[in-house]
């Protein structure tokens, strides 16, 4: 009853279809194939009282063949009889090379051409990806540090367009002076010929013991090693002649110390238009906001390294005695080249 090339095939005699059904459902599964029913009388004398029963061939049903996978084809020159690794299959993708990863950080053309042209680029393109970057980011912080002194402001205005955050940064900034470097002054605002919303600064500087004046107000620092710092109105990047009131204040009262405040989550037409209009004020510093709202922090480096600008600082959230950053390149560097945070000098890993 056994056809190899088919399986083999069961008998089974029943009393009825019923139990024929539940038998070969049990013994052979539910898709097993019926192949032959038959009454098969019963013999002798009890055929006068028995019933027939039924002789049922069945067979379990075979699951559909699984077609071969082709064999791979070898390369020219295998030997014979050698599997190739399923991997060779598929074409492998291209490790990315430091170009790119700096591209995917937001790195301009003109810096990677910049840093292209450095004696040092070679040998850094031609390391692994890990000492590449933090070879790197140590070249990008001895760019931005060389021929910087430290920020030291003493009689400073701070400037932007509505809505970058100068404000804020003022507060965060009398935070530093006054907690970390101990330094006492006060504060000017100066409205003109527009409103200038104070904000949180009267509250802050009342909570810092930091006097706070109305222009006309004394814009000299009080004591020899004071500061004074003027918060002013925003400038206007599409009517530059109504900045002229600003312009007046900072050259009647000899304030040559200017910070620009910059919104980098700004569109980033929007944001070199703010910058080329700061320097056309005489700005002497920059400040970079709203870097909690950014993922690609590297378009910055353009500012850091190129640009006429001292880095003050740059703020990471909205806290006015934290989330900020004074040493602008190294936070740049932290966030854009992830391992070059190891290459940071030992007093910045300790305060990290």
């Amino acid at each position: 009853m056994n056809d190899p090339a088919s399986g083999p095939c069961y008998k089974f005699t029943v009393r009825s279809a019923a139990e024929a059904a539940t038998l070969i459902r049990e013994r052979l599964g539910e898709h097993a194939r019926v192949l032959s029913v038959r009454t098969v009388p019963a013999s002798g004398f009890r055929r006068l009282w028995a019933a027939p029963q039924l002789e049922i061939i069945a067979r379990p049903d075979r699951p559909a063949p699984v077609p071969a996978l082709p064999a791979p084809v070898a390369a020219p020159g295998a030997e014979a009889g050698s599997a190739a690794p399923a991997a060779s299959l598929r074409p492998a993708l291209p490790a990315p090379d430091l170009p790119t990863l700096l591209r995917r950080a937001g790195f301009s053309e003109t810096l990677l051409d910049r840093l292209a042209q450095s004696p040092d680029w070679p040998a850094l393109a031609a390391e692994p990806l890990h000492r590449g970057l933090v070879g790197t980011g140590r070249h990008l912080r001895e760019l931005a540090r060389a021929g910087r002194p430290a920020p030291a402001l003493r009689r400073a205005a701070f400037l932007g367009l509505p809505g970058s955050g100068r404000t804020s940064v003022l507060c965060q900034w009398l935070a530093l002076e006054v907690f970390r470097r101990g330094r006492t002054g006060h504060v000017v605002t100066a409205e003109f010929d527009r409103p200038n919303s104070p904000g949180p600064l009267p509250v802050f500087c009342e909570a810092l013991g930091v006097p706070l004046a109305h222009f006309p107000a004394l814009t000299s620092p009080a004591t020899p090693e004071g500061f004074v710092y003027c918060d002013l109105p925003g400038l206007s990047l599409r009517d530059p002649s109504a900045n002229a009131a600003v312009v007046r204040f900072l050259e009647a009262e000899g304030i040559t110390e200017r910070v620009l405040v910059l919104n980098a989550a700004y569109d980033p037409a929007v944001l070199r238009a703010a910058h080329g209009l700061g320097c056309g004020l005489g700005a002497t510093h920059v400040a970079f906001t709203h870097l909690d709202e950014l993922d690609r922090w590297g378009r910055l480096w353009d500012y850091v390294l190129d640009g006429p600008l001292q880095p003050l600082l740059l703020t990471t959230g909205p806290s006015l005695t934290g989330d900020c950053e004074e040493d602008v390149a190294d936070a740049l560097a932290r966030r854009t080249l992830p391992a070059a945070a190891d290459s940071a000098p030992p007093d910045l890993q300790a305060a990290a």
